[in-house]
């Protein structure tokens, strides 16, 4: 017997609108930018830094940041584009995975994409190839979870444009790396290795596709997409 998740694609009328997750993460968002717009700058940058996965807080033991810079957003004048797009984003997600695979999906793809880079910054930094003060940039944000999550969406578009969606974000992704050339770059460019693998998982696990996207799921993918678009290169 095959136990089929239930998402929220398949619930009707209202019950459409009740997405706990991606209000719930909205809501967390909005506050903790709120409080942050309050302090002094000093403070903020203090605030910004202890939740940073960064390698220093890492190797020190401090792993309470891996889920603390999922809340955090360090550029308060773009969290007013930045949370609204999030938002859309994480609305399709749980629309057309339901709320325990978009959870599980943003989780791996945030905590994998730190880790990894993480691990490559330590052996970078041992091996003298970057200096030390790179264990002390600051990394806090949505874009490795979100970034996963538009890597996932592979499994929304239809067959024809799966080849498409996905080489195209990866040519993106890699701009980004070309351009930027920081280790926050190659952690987008993971995180959507991530969710790109979560995607096709999705639809192997899947007798069918999933339902085809509306037109209001559609607008919602537009703004994902400019989500991902400034994420990379912005």
């Amino acid at each position: 017997m095959v136990i089929v998740e239930q998402t929220a694609a398949t619930r009707t009328g209202w019950r459409r609108l009740f997405l706990p997750v991606t209000y719930g993460y909205a809501a967390l968002l909005i506050s903790v930018t709120v409080l942050l717009s309050i302090l002094s700058e000093a403070t903020q940058t203090r605030v910004v830094l202890h939740a940073s996965t960064n390698l220093s807080n890492l190797l020190r033991g401090h792993l309470g940041t891996l889920f603390s810079s999922a809340f955090v957003i360090d550029d308060l004048r773009s969290a007013a584009v930045i949370i609204p797009l999030l938002a859309c984003l994480l609305a399709l997600a749980e629309l057309k995975f339901g709320a325990l695979r978009l959870l599980r999906i943003f989780i791996v793809g945030h905590l994998g994409a730190t880790v990894l880079v993480a691990l490559g910054l330590w052996v970078a930094v041992s091996a003298n190839w970057l200096p030390q003060e790179v264990t002390k940039v600051s990394d806090v944000g949505v874009s490795y979870g979100a970034m996963a999550l538009i890597g996932a969406f592979i499994a929304l578009v239809p067959s024809r444009w799966k080849p498409t969606w996905a080489i195209t974000w990866l040519m993106v992704a890699v701009a980004g790396v070309a351009m930027g050339r920081t280790f926050t770059n190659v952690g987008h460019l993971v995180a959507f290795s991530i969710g790109l693998l979560a995607g096709y998982r999705v639809l192997r696990r899947g007798r069918t596709e999933l339902p085809k996207l509306n037109t209001w799921e559609g607008v919602l993918l537009a703004a994902a997409s400019a989500l991902g678009y400034i994420m990379l290169v912005g």
